[in-house]
């Protein structure tokens, strides 16, 4: 058995050495078959299957040999070259790492290192691999390597031929390990950097999301924590053949990577600990980098930020001076030399070196300010960068720049705590000290209170802080707390030396003695001060307000001292020429004690103390009243707004949300100011801000009262006036100004009531005649929108009689009072009837003597000059006259600008051509009054161009004459202002006119979109549907127009025509008329109220009248038509307008038949056939022919002469013989007269008629209908059939067509119905559905058939598919929530369905109250519940 193994192995061997691999795969098989664990066997079989491509069964037989035998390496070897060429390069690098285990196992070195070898060239491949994996491949060459022990034993490399050897790459990687871990450090950086950077990208784009700097902070935490670099880096810099150079670079980048860790780590409970270790390293590598002076800028940098001293004296100098020569380009060494030179510190240890910086008051103290800002900003999280500035600050006195400074080193101090972990109290305390400090003298006392939040928590842990100290007694200096001030002063004093910073502290401690009375000691303190400040150099201002309070106090000393205060003053001047404060009080020495005052010197001193400095409100204010006696206002609003910025009141051109003033009246100066200016939001804030100091300064309510009414904010206006009417009941100009707001809002009458009640008290307050005169003008044109007729009509009488009394009361309101009287006239002008004329001609008696005071001769030739009472009997036409003669004379008043002139001459263009629309019977006088219009508009746009209001007005004006013109006026307009609705409505109708439809539609939709509530451009886009055709539109247009708050006339005639026009052709049998139609006939009837003189109008309401039963009022209506056409007829003898007038009475006849007015029927057809000719050409006036007699055949029938009845009907017959549809009509309602007679004989003669009508005409429904009415109510079925088969017989499209309003189907069921037939009348019911589903009075007539058969259920579902919500189909709710109550009640007899069906029928009553049927159901209902 062994024997024939080995043979087989051997020839298995000698077949893959000849690479016979099919021979050798044979040989391994025969051998497995004895021994199925032989390693070599399975070897052999793995590499023949490698070579024949059948992997699979290569791997497995390799993985049985190491399964076999794991020791050896043939296997490995050959899994190697499998994985290789099918490239599974995951199990590749597994195999060679697990052969270089068993190399190293055995010792091998050579074999081990070539593995690696291996391994590594494949692992840079970037194709198929990482960098980290690359990372991880050459780790396993370093010394913590598992392979370095057997890789140490290969012989050293030898330089000189390094092909020698096949492992010369690990030979050199085992002798210098520095090479590799280079590599590593590249590698790692560069993966951690794009890690970084990627996961931030990645993070920053999700929703909540914290900040940038966050999280990049949470980004870096977590990539770095894990980081292999802090290791690689003391590798390196512990490596023994690392260079110099390179350990100080590595060095470098393992401090930048600490310290990044270390801002990124959070101060939090749970990684303190870690914080603390990081930090603590850090220090020690800074420490031990500034130690051996090694220049690392960073460390440096760190080393200096991280002190943490009280003052920059302490920080150590020596450092800052190495800092300079090590980095002599680093921005901080710009900001040491700067401070080093300003300071006079020289830069090198000998003071006496020529490079030391000269003294900080030499030349180039404001070159190093430059330098020091220069580096300032390029440092923003720089420590000491913010304390060299805020101590710069300090020392030039730039207030707000050290509160800018100090709250910026503030929350860099913070950010780096949070970044280091390391306490910085004492650091902080200092910006504390100087950002409160400077508060204290930032326009005080404004930021007094922010000061004494951080200044009492310094003082509670360093009672003894001296600037802290000093700061809080300024504070209370200010609070008027001298006594608290005085003992903080005399504390300090105590802690100080006998310097200068001491004798200040002295100085405040005697002038809060000087305010509290003790004047004496306080002096003698001052004088003491003054000695020791007067041998000081410099500190002249310091010198001069001690010089300044001891002059004050013997100026409080009393009258006797004055002289000597006054000397003192002087001295102070003496000392420092710009101290404001004395040159104040020279000011008031010169005013007040000297004998005799001279103010041209005190004025002097107090501009000069103003100069100096703003915040002597005293000398501004003395100023201020000074000007305003000289009424130089623009010098008060300078003071004012001088002394506002002086005391803090504006940050950034505004003024602050809870400032309060401490000049209040500088912010009333300035309210006035800019209310005169028109700037009413600044007023607003002025008075409010002046309102904080004083909440009961009635002024200052009231002229806030009246910005706000300026400013259109009406509730706020009505709140403040008010306050100030509360605060001065007798103050008459608080109502005033609220009446003014109610006017402005629209509140008319309670702005007359305030009005009136103003000038019971005061009857000459001429702007109050003006405001009254005004109200009444806008109440009337007001209730002219609104219909209101009679009510405006007296609005405007008032309007006239209060303008009168202007007029008489002063002469110097002529221009205001003449336009508020031609307005008022000119709009009573426009009413076609008074109702109550004297009132109106008496009126109009007591302007016309005002007016022919100026007479003119503009008007000559237009009307008759001058005008009175007896000029024209039309009160409208003398209205409009007497406007016209008002406007003329207000065009000849000296206009105070061109927009004042502008106004008269549009206000006479305006009235001109109205005048010639008035006066068209006068074609010489309605020409000329066009002309001079149209030079009214052409001179008021020469006065003010810019107006929009002209430019449209010109368009108008030649809307017909000249279109190019017009165009241009209305597009000039709309560059004007191009939010007017009423001027793009205008375009609009001008591209109607002109046929361009598109257009016009767009001005129509822009005017829309401007003003929803315009009502003329939905009339305008009802006009531009009509005009394509689109009927249905144009009437909801029409009807939305007429809905809307200022209705047009034209769209109330334009819808009432339409929607009468749509009803009377389709008569519907189920819809109520008068219901549809009581839309119009309220739109009627307001427009027949303000225009009563339109006979067409008059004539379509008395139609309407008698469609929804209002015959009476429809009587009355159409008699004033007649009466109207007749007078116009006696003046033009019109065809047409006689054609109007047969009508009318054609009209008149058929109304006055339904009231039983018999006599009058006969009376109105007698005078429609005497006008009419007895053989009519037209079939108009066949028509009308035929109807005049028909009706008075009806009235003969109704009286009882039969045969003129007889007559009259039977020559309407003759007159439609030729035409079938009228004689049609004719022959149904002789019909119809002839059954109404009762007599069998007449019946018999009705029927005889119709038939013979529907011989003639089969297609005359109406016949057939009205004789199929007949059978069913004799109950004649022959006749039913006789008169309804043939339109049976038709096709049902046709048969549909023939019978629009199905009557035929409502016939029938009638029929069966009478006959007792229900289910017959059920199945046309039904027929009639199915044939058209959609319509929903077939529906409604099914379900009640359906109730009445008993199947309540499918009545349900019948009524359920009525198409149309009710919501949106009134008809359609009215017609089937009955029905609908009843079903579900008879259904579903349940609690909850038959409350439903209760409420439906209830609403089915409040749709149609008139309507039994809906009593009857909520009846039935009802006692449905009650079961």
């Amino acid at each position: 058995m062994s024997a024939i193994v080995k043979t087989k192995l051997k020839a298995a061997r000698d077949a893959v050495g000849k690479k016979e691999y099919e021979k050798a795969r044979d040989a391994s098989l025969a051998v497995l078959d004895y021994d199925s664990e032989n390693y070599h066997a399975n070897v052999f079989l793995g590499v023949s299957y490698l070579n024949l491509n059948a992997y699979e069964q290569s791997e497995q037989a390799y993985q049985k040999a190491i399964a076999a035998s794991s020791d050896q390496p043939l296997a490995w070897q050959g899994l190697t070259q499998l994985y290789e060429k099918i490239q599974n390069w995951d199990k590749y690098v597994e195999t060679l790492e697990n052969l270089a285990h068993l190399f190293a196992k055995a010792n091998d070195a050579t074999k081990c290192a070539e593995t690696l070898q291996k391994l590594l060239d494949f692992r840079r491949r970037p194709e198929h691999n990482t960098r980290i994996q690359l990372a991880q491949a050459l780790v396993l060459v370093l010394p913590d390597s598992p392979f370095y022990a057997v890789l140490s034993t290969l012989l050293p490399p030898d330089p000189t031929n390094p092909t020698a050897s096949s492992t010369h790459p690990t030979q050199l990687a085992i002798q210098d390990s520095l090479p590799t871990l280079e590599e590593l450090i590249s590698i790692h950086e560069q993966e951690e950097t794009e890690n970084i950077e990627r996961e931030f990208q990645k993070r920053r784009t999700r929703l909540g999301a914290a900040g940038p700097e966050q999280l990049k902070k949470e980004v870096a935490r977590e990539f770095m924590c894990p980081s292999q670099l802090p290791r690689l880096y003391n590798e390196v810099i512990n490596h023994p053949n690392t260079s110099d150079e390179l350990r100080r670079a590595t060095e470098a980048k393992l401090l930048h990577h600490r310290q990044f860790y270390l801002a990124a780590l959070p101060s939090t409970a749970d990684m303190a600990d870690e914080k603390a270790r990081i930090a603590a390293e850090v220090e020690e590598q800074i420490n031990g980098i500034v130690l051996l002076e090694i220049p690392n800028e960073l460390a440096w940098t760190l080393f200096i930020e991280g002190k943490d001293p009280e003052s920059i004296e302490q920080y150590d100098f020596a450092i800052m001076r190495q800092f300079v020569q090590l980095f002599p380009q680093a921005a901080h060494t710009s900001l040491i030399k700067g401070y080093f030179g300003y300071m006079g510190i020289p830069l090198t240890d000998n003071e006496d070196d020529e490079d030391g910086s000269p003294h900080p008051n030499g030349d180039n103290a404001e070159d190093y300010v430059d330098m020091i800002i220069d580096a300032f900003a390029s440092l923003p999280d720089s420590i000491i960068a913010h304390r060299i500035m805020t101590e710069i600050y300090q020392t030039e006195n730039d207030i707000e720049n050290i509160i800018k400074v100090a709250e910026s080193g503030i929350e860099v101090t913070r950010r780096a705590e949070q970044s280091t972990g390391k306490a910085l109290p004492t650091v902080k305390q200092a910006f504390n000290v100087a950002l409160a400090t400077a508060l204290v003298d930032f326009y005080p006392p404004k930021n007094h209170s922010r000061a004494l939040g951080i200044v009492n928590p310094i003082l509670a842990k360093d009672p003894n802080n001296v600037p802290c100290l000093m700061g809080r007694g300024y504070i209370l200096e200010y609070a008027d707390k001298w006594q608290e001030a005085e003992q903080l002063f005399s504390k300090v004093a105590q802690l100080l030396p006998e310097d200068h910073h001491g004798s200040r502290a002295k100085e405040e401690s005697a002038w809060c003695k000087a305010n509290t009375g003790n004047l004496e000691e306080a002096a003698e303190i001052l004088r003491e001060v003054v000695s020791t400040s007067d041998s000081l150099e410099d500190h002249e201002t310091d010198k001069a307000r001690c010089w300044y309070r001891l002059g004050r106090c013997y100026w409080d000393m009393g009258v006797d001292h004055r002289e000597e205060a006054y000397r003192h003053f002087i001295t102070s001047l003496k000392r420092s020429s710009t101290f404001a404060p004395a040159f104040t009080s020279l000011g008031i020495y010169y005013s007040e004690h000297l004998t005799p005052p001279d103010p041209n010197r005190a004025s002097k001193c107090f501009q000069k103390a103003f100069e100096l400095d703003p915040r002597e409100a005293d000398a501004a204010r003395r100023l201020a009243e000074g000007f305003a006696e000289e009424r130089e206002w623009d010098l008060v609003e300078v003071v004012a707004r001088r002394t506002i910025d002086g005391e803090g009141g504006l940050e950034g051109g505004t003024a602050t949300a809870r400032y309060l003033p401490i000049n209040a009246w500088a912010w009333k100066a300035v309210g006035v100011v800019e209310l005169n200016r028109q700037n009413y939001q600044s007023a607003i804030q002025a008075f409010q801000i002046a309102l904080r100091t004083d909440v009961d300064d009635q002024l200052s309510w009231l002229r806030l009262g009246e910005a706000y009414s300026k400013a259109g904010r009406f509730a706020a206006a009505v709140k403040a006036l008010d306050r100030a009417r509360e605060l001065d009941p007798e103050n008459w100009i608080c109502s005033y100004f609220i009446g003014e707001v109610q006017r402005q809002t629209g509140a008319y009458e309670e702005a007359i009531a305030a009005f009136e009640s103003i000038l019971v008290k005061h009857p000459s307050e001429l702007g109050v005649l003006v405001s009254l005169g005004q109200a009444y003008l806008d109440l009337g044109l007001a209730e002219v929108a609104t219909a209101y007729t009679t009510r405006a009509e007296t609005s405007f009488l008032a309007a006239i009689r209060v303008t009168l009394r202007l007029i008489t009361a002063s002469p110097g309101y002529r221009r205001v009072a003449w336009k508020k009287a031609a307005d008022a006239v000119y709009d009573l002008s426009q009413f076609r009837r008074f109702s109550d004329e004297d009132a109106v001609r008496s009126a109009l008696a007591e302007l016309i003597p005002l007016v022919s005071d100026h007479p003119g001769t503009t008007l000559a030739g237009i009307m008759a000059l001058p005008v009175s009472l007896d000029t024209t009997a039309n009160t409208s036409l003398l209205a409009l006259q007497v406007a016209l003669a008002a406007f003329d004379y207000r065009t000849s008043l000296d206009a105070l600008d061109d927009a004042a002139r502008g106004s008269a001459h549009y206000d006479f263009g305006m009235a001109l051509f109205a005048y010639a629309r008035k006066v068209t019977q006068l074609p010489s006088a309605a020409e000329q009054a066009r002309q001079l219009g149209m030079r009214q508009i052409k001179d008021a746009l020469r006065c003010e161009p810019s107006n929009e209001h002209y430019w449209s007005a010109l368009g108008t004006a030649t809307f017909e004459s000249q279109p190019r013109v017009a165009q241009h006026a209305y597009v000039r307009a709309i560059e004007i202002n191009s939010k007017n609705a009423a001027t793009w409505t205008s375009l609009g109708l001008f591209y109607l006119h002109h046929d361009d439809a598109e257009l016009a539609n767009e001005a129509f939709y822009k005017a829309q979109t401007l003003d929803p509530d315009y009502a003329l451009a939905w009339v305008g886009q009802g006009l531009v549907a009509t005009m394509n055709g689109h009927t249905q539109e144009a009437r909801a247009l029409f009807e939305h127009a007429t809905g809307l708050a200022a209705p047009v006339p034209e769209a109330d005639v334009e819808f009432a025509t339409r929607l009468f026009k749509k009803h009377n052709s389709t008569p519907s049998r189920t819809a109520s008329i008068s219901d549809v139609l009581f839309p119009a006939f309220f739109v009627m009837d307001r427009f027949c109220r303000s225009r009563p003189d339109d006979p067409s109008a008059l004539h379509l309401f008395g139609l309407i009248c008698e469609r929804v039963g209002h015959v009476e009022l429809g009587i009355e209506v159409l008699s004033h038509a007649m009466s109207l056409l007749e007078a116009a007829y006696e003046e033009s003898e019109n065809p047409v307008i006689e054609n109007h007038f047969a009508i009318a009475h054609t009209n008149m006849a058929r109304l006055r038949l339904s009231t039983q007015d018999y006599d009058g029927v006969l009376t109105s057809t007698e005078v429609v056939i005497g006008l009419l000719p007895e053989e009519p050409e037209d079939r108009a006036t066949r028509i009308l022919l035929a109807q005049a007699q028909f009706l008075s055949g009806l009235a003969h029938f109704k009286l009882g002469q039969l045969s003129e009845a007889l007559g009259f009907l039977e020559a309407a017959m003759a007159v439609a013989a030729d035409d079938p549809t009228m004689r049609g009509h004719i022959v149904v309602l002789l019909g119809q007269t002839l059954w109404a007679i009762g007599s069998d004989e007449g019946r018999e003669s009705a029927k005889a008629q119709l038939l013979q009508s529907i011989e003639s005409d089969p297609e005359n429904l109406m016949a057939i209908n009205t004789l199929a009415g007949m059978g069913i109510l004799t109950g004649d079925e022959s006749l039913v059939d006789a008169a309804l088969s043939e339109i049976l017989a038709l096709p049902l499209d046709q048969r549909l067509s023939r019978d629009p309003g199905r009557d035929v189907a409502y016939l029938l069921i009638q029929h069966h119905l009478a006959q007792g037939d229900v289910a017959q009348a059920l199945s046309i019911a039904q027929k009639a559905v199915l044939a058209e589903p959609s319509r929903p009075e077939m529906r409604h007539t099914l379900a009640a058939l359906g109730v009445q058969h008993g199947d309540s259920k499918s009545a349900q579902a019948v009524l359920a598919g009525t198409s149309g919500p009710r919501e949106s189909n009134l008809e359609n709710a009215r017609q089937s929530l009955h029905l609908e109550a009843i079903t579900r009640c008879l259904a579903d007899p349940s609690t909850e369905q038959t409350a439903e069906a209760h409420t439906l029928a209830q609403k089915a009553v409040i749709l149609s109250p008139w309507d039994k049927r809906k009593w009857q159901a909520l009846a039935f209902v009802d006692s449905q519940n009650r079961r």
